[in-house]
């Protein structure tokens, strides 16, 4: 279905006395958002009936991809582009008073995730539907998000992120789809036939209601589905007149704790309740799901569930949503009456998983008690599989205990859920070379050496629909007048740029083009911070979680450093520079705030030290989220990727900030080092310890920081102004942070680097200052960001992992 600008505007103009009941010269900006998102969706409604229905009469494989979250940003802009409407709505918009951009503003970025797993899912979905792929997203409809982050008096304030405050106009509540999930209860065992079943009696059932967001791929007609879930009790009525007051309180607390479930992510673990409340997350996510996914394959292939493993393919992403294998181990024993054997060995070639840690802390390990009293069925599965997969671990290691424990799927009254989808999964992935090969070598040795076929790379993936073609238009426009547009349907054809990296007219073009964003990253942090900023200052960006093993201390280290060279001599001759900052700390991250505290204290005392001539800018970007970063990015110089090596798993901000022609400083680590391998060193900023350096500096327990501290003046420096009073807050704001560096020992090398790192700033410095090589790095840059597209992942993932095609037309 097509049609013209004028069309449009009489569509639009009739929707919108309809459903607003105003009309156009009446309405707000808002209201014209809330039509034209119900407009859009409704408009793909057509394509996305007809994909389901395609998927179904073809009997075409599917892929149901289970996460925790679903960082999708603001789906206005993306969908407007994806169905080839962008003009035409732009101009009609226009010709009645209205700027498309300022509808794209109005959107909240909706509250389903976090950081970069749950980005890195919203680029997968949007690939599946790009490339054809039937593959869907199963995830938790959040009634807040993580928290809004307000920065008061330098400290990280949260918030509630009501997202959900006003309708959301991509989602369709699909009632009539309600799954119950139990928890709680016991289970009765009996022989029957010489075979065991079990009844679940005396359970609590909590109502989970999906809610269908469309996924719309680019340019084409498919339409997948990301189905989230929404926990309701069963109990909706209450009679105040034949109840007294403490059963209607009774009442609502019970259902506030059912609707917790679903309330917000990532509920506080560090007591108790907050623990019981994550793992109701994660069962409710993973039983909601799996049952929704069997009664759709039974209604298309009855009770052939030998089909199974040939028609669903179901991933876990990290190990937040493990207890999807021992509940489909439950539906196929219990509901469907298979054998252990039979069940095994569906559930063997359905679930596949990937890894996105190499943190020993983030691999989730759950207390038995805990669940064996909210999940008592499930626990009973899971000790089965750990029983029988301890007896086939002992015909290869007999009477070593200690190894035999150690690899257990529960052990020392915990079940561990990575054990548990390694050994439950036909495929385990890591998410970059590197992360592959620590998993390999080192955090899954051991089960590498039992099982050395499921383990294979993925590196990650980023779409450049939303971090290209959505996020900079300007350097879009560039590109195609130079290259064509084929590239955005093969984005590995963006190589061809690589003739343009001398071309000075070609050059100047993208200096224009970095200028301009820089100019509007600029507005906006005046607006927000009320700082003003050098543009020809170099914006050196580090945007990311708040986490130790990020290392934004070392780089906030490095600005106390640069700082302290320029009060002592003002007229030192550096290149202006403008250090941007972003991200959030968990709100039990004691040490994470009292980094973002440092970082904003720097920034305090440098931005109104008027001797230092405005050399040096700090600015604390407060509550970064995905349509923030559509700001940031394309206007960074400098993309700080500076992790401790062999830590980050991949990372696929160091991709966004390529792809629009930052230039990478960073450790070899992650997804960085095939950044490296494909620019070339030449192209990119290298500093520090290698991965191996670190595991072996850890091995050997060889480390001193200490060492450094007394040899180092630069790093006494730094860590001795932490305890002066010119930061405010002085000695006993950041006492937390020098300690954990002299006396905690630097865990994550934070000194060890100081030294490398300062040496690639000052090479930073000098390679700015030569105009015509930063710009042939940046061009050399974008061009070889074709290769971190999610595009190819997902390629890989359908090819080499969960063997679906695209959607037969």
């Amino acid at each position: 279905m097509s049609f013209s600008k004028e069309e449009f505007k009489i569509e639009f103009t009739n929707r919108l006395e309809k459903q607003i009941g105003k009309n156009i010269a009446d309405a707000t900006i808002h209201d014209v958002y809330v039509t034209l998102g119900q407009f859009i969706r409704e408009y793909v409604s057509r394509d996305w009936i007809e994909t389901t229905t395609n998927y179904k009469d073809n009997h075409e494989k599917q892929v149901y991809y289970f996460s925790m979250e679903f960082l999708m940003g603001r789906l206005m802009q993306t969908n407007i582009i994806n169905s080839g409407l962008a003009e035409i709505i732009k101009e009609g918009l226009t010709e009645m008073d209205f700027q498309l951009e300022d509808v794209y503003n109005e959107e909240h970025d909706a509250g389903l995730g976090n950081g970069g797993l749950g980005r890195l899912a919203a680029c997968f979905l949007d690939s599946l539907a790009s490339l054809d792929f039937p593959g869907h997203g199963c995830g938790i409809r959040y009634k807040y998000g993580l928290f809004e982050q307000k920065i008061i008096n330098g400290y990280q304030a949260e918030l509630p992120d009501y997202w959900l405050q006003e309708d959301y106009v991509w989602e369709v509540r699909r009632a009539d789809q309600t799954i119950g999930v139990r928890f709680g209860g016991y289970v009765e065992m009996r022989e029957e036939n010489q075979k065991l079943s079990f009844n679940h009696k005396n359970f609590d059932t909590v109502l989970a209601v999906p809610y269908d967001v469309p996924v719309v791929g680019y340019l084409n007609s498919t339409v997948n589905t990301l189905r989230l879930w929404s926990a309701e009790s069963c109990r909706e009525d209450f009679n105040l007149l034949t109840s007294n007051r403490v059963d209607y309180d009774n009442f609502l607390e019970y259902k506030r704790s059912i609707e917790d479930i679903s309330g917000f992510l990532y509920p506080d673990d560090s007591t108790i309740e907050g623990k019981i409340l994550r793992l109701k997350q994660q069962y409710f996510l993973v039983s909601a799901g799996m049952q929704s996914i069997f009664k759709q394959f039974k209604l298309e292939y009855g009770n052939n569930l030998s089909l199974l493993s040939e028609k669903i393919a179901i991933h876990i992403n990290d190990t937040h949503p493990v207890l999807i294998i021992p509940e489909l181990m439950r539906i196929l024993i219990d509901d469907e009456n298979l054998s252990w054997e039979e069940a095994w060995n569906i559930t063997q070639k359905t679930v596949s998983f990937t890894n996105h840690t190499t943190l020993s802390e983030a691999l989730e390990k759950w207390p038995v008690s805990m669940v064996k009293q909210l999940l008592p069925r499930i626990y009973m599965i899971i000790e089965e599989i750990n029983e029988r997969y301890c007896r086939e671990l002992w015909s290869s290691y007999p009477y070593q205990w200690d190894k035999i424990s150690s690899l257990a799927i529960v052990g020392n009254d915990e079940i561990r859920m990575a054990h548990l989808a390694v050994v439950a999964s036909y495929s385990v992935n890591g998410v970059a070379k590197i992360h592959t090969d620590i998993l390999k070598k080192k955090e899954m040795k051991d089960f590498y050496v039992l099982y050395p076929e499921k383990f294979n790379n993925k590196t990650n993936g980023i779409t450049h629909r939303r971090w290209l073609l959505n996020a900079n238009p300007r350097l879009t426009s560039t590109i195609n007048e130079a290259i064509g547009t084929r590239w955005i349907n093969n984005p590995k054809e963006l190589t061809s740029l690589i003739k343009y990296s001398n071309d000075a007219a070609f050059q100047e073009k993208i200096a224009t083009v970095k200028k301009e964003n820089k100019e509007r990253l600029a507005n906006y942090i005046y607006e927000t911070n009320g700082i003003k900023v050098n543009l020809d200052s170099i914006f050196d960006v580090q945007v990311k979680r708040l986490h130790a093993y990020k290392r934004q201390l070392l780089n906030v280290f490095h600005i106390i450093h640069l700082y302290q060279v320029l009060t002592d001599n003002p007229n030192v001759n550096i290149t202006p520079r403008t250090f941007i900052f972003g991200g959030k700390a968990a709100p039990g991250y004691h040490y994470a705030k009292k980094i973002i505290k440092l970082i904003n204290s720097v920034a305090t005392v440098v931005n109104n030290d008027p001797t230092i001539q405005d050399k040096l800018k700090v600015v604390f970007l407060e509550n970064y989220s995905v349509s923030l970063a559509e700001k940031i990015m394309p206007a960074a110089d400098i993309s700080e990727q500076i992790s401790t090596a062999s830590k980050e798993a991949s990372g696929t901000g160091n991709m966004k900030f390529m792809m629009n022609g930052a230039l990478t400083l960073g450790t070899l680590d992650g997804a960085n080092i095939e950044i490296c391998d494909f620019v070339g060193k030449e192209n990119i900023f290298i500093f520090g310890l290698t991965a191996d350096e670190v595991l072996q500096l850890s091995t050997e327990n060889s480390y001193r920081a200490r060492d450094i501290y007394n040899n180092d003046y630069r790093v006494k420096n730094v860590l001795d102004e932490l305890m002066k009073d010119r930061l405010p807050g002085g000695e006993s704001e950041f006492k937390d942070i020098y300690y954990s560096i002299l006396s905690n020992n630097d865990e994550y090398f934070v000194l060890k680097d100081f030294d490398a790192y300062a040496e690639a700033h000052e090479l930073v410095d000098q390679t700015y200052r030569d105009r015509k090589k930063w710009l042939s790095m940046s061009v050399t840059n974008i061009a070889h960001s074709g290769k971190f597209s999610s595009d190819r992942t997902i390629q890989e993932y359908a090819t080499d992992i969960w063997k679906i095609r695209p959607r037969l037309s």
